[in-house]
């Protein structure tokens, strides 16, 4: 692989649309590559690599790189190329995955590594070869919030006014190679139908493939060669990002607001998955993982995007693992030691909450009427009823279904 340039995917996608979960399938997979992954959050903790690292094996050859706090479109663009370009100089890998941020826009950031980016050293152009441009869209998402993705097909999004992230949604629609339609098994099969007729309308060239819980071929978003320059570079919405200097701010152009929940206390577990069907609905996105009393075994996930919450088991608590394995993810991840407790080890909760003019202060509190009192701390945690079963189940849709 010296003399041949690496291979790169970027997947975009809605916030809760499903990148990281797909990410985590094509790392498990068996496809001879090696793979480097960059892994940009727009909040301040980067939940995605925290996942993604858990999941993969650390005895592999990924390497995760954490790009938080803002968008590689934008704010991170030069940074992020003096990341891959570290990567490069030690050319330990075969193909670059790249998951970008659920408001991030993907013409600018096809151009960083088919162009460069004057702001930084590292030219990627003689490294980097972009491959596939895919996008994870949410079918229930569409089916519940645009009427079957018919509000998607009009010139300006309905019910809004300037650029706000269902825009942004058109934007990696309308520029991508592959496009995964995303938890289609909570969708009926005839409204499937006409999402895809919309979806065609609005990017005829790009393939388009179903998918449940992000399980998806490695084959249809690695080495595609789907990616042609001149067709994207003829398009109108890359000449205007060249005629244009990009830079958004989250907050300021979408509206986009968030914040990171943390408590070291487990919820009691009725109350938890009460609150997680009523969330409001300003609430544009939710995930995260956290501790549900009586299952010290399992860490719970949350995903919520637009009407869809699921919530269950996720993933093992680093407690739970033989104490040799446990001391791979210390070496490999340090800042998880700082954290361990005694008695408990690495159980907590921690989860992001984005959304548009929600009351953060309520819903804090709210949640925190979720968490153990004094009191029930002294109880037989394994008396209170389970509401995230059944246990072959990896999620529970807790909303709207």
């Amino acid at each position: 692989m010296s003399n041949e340039r690496i291979p790169v995917t970027v997947l975009s996608g809605s916030l809760g649309a499903g990148k990281t979960t797909v990410l985590n399938h094509v790392l498990t997979a068996d496809h001879g590559l090696e793979v480097a992954v960059v892994v940009n959050d727009m909040g301040d903790v980067n939940v995605d690599a925290e996942h993604v690292t858990q999941q993969s094996d650390l005895g592999g050859e990924e390497e995760i790189i954490e790009m938080s706090n803002g968008c590689i479109c934008c704010r991170l663009r030069g940074d992020m190329l003096d990341e891959v370009g570290r990567l490069a100089d030690r050319r330990e890998f075969d193909y670059l995955l790249v998951e970008s941020s659920g408001i991030s826009e993907p013409i600018p950031v096809a151009q960083t590594f088919a162009m460069g980016f004057e702001d930084a050293s590292f030219d990627p152009t003689d490294t980097y070869e972009l491959d596939t441009m895919v996008t994870v869209a949410n079918a229930h998402s569409f089916w519940e919030s645009f009427d079957a993705g018919e509000a998607l097909a009009a010139e300006v999004p309905t019910g809004e006014s300037g650029r706000v992230p269902e825009t942004v949604l058109l934007d990696q629609i309308e520029f991508c190679d592959v496009l995964l339609l995303n938890k289609c098994d909570l969708v009926p099969d005839d409204a499937l139908e006409e999402i895809e007729a919309v979806l065609e309308r609005l990017q005829p060239r790009a393939k388009i493939v179903r998918t449940e819980f992000g399980n998806v071929d490695p084959d249809e978003i690695l080495g595609t060669e789907r990616f042609d320059f001149q067709d994207a570079s003829n398009s109108a919405g890359w000449k205007h990002e060249l005629q244009h200097d990009h830079h958004h701010d989250p907050q300021e152009e979408h509206g986009v607001t968030s914040f990171v929940y943390e408590r070291n206390r487990p919820f009691h577990p009725e109350r938890i998955a009460q609150l997680l069907s009523e969330l409001p609905d300003e609430l544009i996105r939710a995930k995260g993982f956290f501790w549900s009393a009586g299952r010290e075994d399992v860490a719970m996930g949350v995903d919520k995007a637009g009407t869809s919450v699921r919530a269950g088991p996720s993933g093992q608590w680093l407690a739970n693992l033989p104490e040799a394995e446990r001391e791979q993810y210390f070496a490999a991840r340090p800042g998880l030691e700082e954290d361990w407790d005694e008695e408990w080890g690495d159980r907590m909760t921690r989860l992001v909450f984005i959304g548009r003019e929600f009351d953060e202060e309520a819903l804090i509190e709210r949640l925190d009427d979720c968490v153990l009192t004094d009191r029930e701390l002294d109880d037989d945690w394994s008396t209170y009823a389970d509401p995230f079963e059944p246990e072959e189940r990896r999620e529970l849709a807790l909303a709207n279904e």
